[in-house]
């Protein structure tokens, strides 16, 4: 199952992919809301009202936009360094637990949407991501039990600011640019691909140019134990999105260093989940 959160002619819907398009279940149920977010909130049995919904869906037709997958999802917990290769490119050593970091709602954007370079640094990087999106909440949540709490996957965008990201300790603001963190496009139930999305193939291409291309595989801490672990600190709720860390190939490391530029386009993809690709825009003035 694959679902997207949709504007179509100006109104939010629920879409379900069929095929090469998708399916206004929204439309027919509408304890389903109209976004992901809101479906994961709406009981523990979404995915059969989804399916249910499904057979007397409309295709949807019309001028569709992509909203973040989740548009304000209450807790985006991000894994920082969680490939051996890419803490080696940024010369740093292999965590010995997960380097954890947050996101704000605000920062994110969807499929097709521009993604920001700040008036205030060229240094707009890229990072591509397996998003881990809950959707069954706890706390303290075992290890062997951490997949069944899982809604789906997604492709994410974790674009940094790194003059911003390392003039501190804290690497907060440079994570955290408004339109900087692009999400989606779809939800891909668990069902579809791996046991913890291991062994997909993660790439980045930029304008055609390959600059990423690694592996789920090669996540130092799992999806599993990432789960069981931040639960330990704070409960998950339905709709919290888990990034997973990105390979090595960012344009911090690279020589020369290799920005994101206005009129490129920026594609992150993973094997099985998805492509996501957002066009470059310088942002507006701090006035407008």
């Amino acid at each position: 199952m694959r679902i997207a959160s949709l504007i179509v002619d100006g109104k939010p819907l629920l879409g379900l992919r069929k095929n090469d398009h998708y399916v206004d279940v929204s439309g027919v149920d509408a304890t389903l809301g109209t976004d992901v977010g809101a479906l994961l909130a709406s009981g523990a049995d979404w995915s059969e009202r989804v399916a249910a919904a499904a057979e007397h869906a409309a295709p949807v037709t019309g001028d569709v936009v992509h909203r973040p997958l989740v548009p304000q999802p209450g807790k985006i917990l991000c894994l920082g360094l969680n490939d051996a290769l890419h803490a080696a490119e940024a010369k740093l050593p292999v965590p010995e637990h997960p380097v954890v970091f947050t996101r704000v709602a605000s920062s994110l954007i969807g499929h097709g949407a521009p993604m920001l370079r700040p008036v205030e640094s060229e240094m707009l990087d890229y990072e591509v991501e397996l998003a881990v999106v809950i959707g069954r909440g706890g706390r303290r949540i075992s290890a062997d039990d951490a997949l069944a709490h899982i809604a789906g996957y997604a492709v994410f965008n974790d674009g940094s600011v790194r003059d911003w990201q390392i003039r501190s300790a804290q690497w907060t603001l440079g994570k955290n640019f408004h339109g900087t963190g692009a999400l989606g496009p779809d939800l891909v139930t668990p069902d579809e691909l791996p046991d913890g999305g291991d062994g997909l193939r993660m790439t980045t291409e930029v304008s055609g140019e390959l600059l990423q291309d690694g592996n789920t595989s090669s996540m130092i801490f799992k999806v599993a134990e990432t789960i069981a672990d931040l639960s330990k600190a704070v409960r998950l709720d339905p709709g919290d999105v888990i990034a997973m860390g990105t390979p090595s190939g960012v344009g911090h490391a690279r020589r020369p260093q290799r920005w994101l530029r206005p009129g490129e386009t920026c594609t992150v993809s993973i094997e099985g989940v998805g492509a996501l690709s957002n066009p470059i825009h310088d942002d507006p003035s701090p006035s407008e």
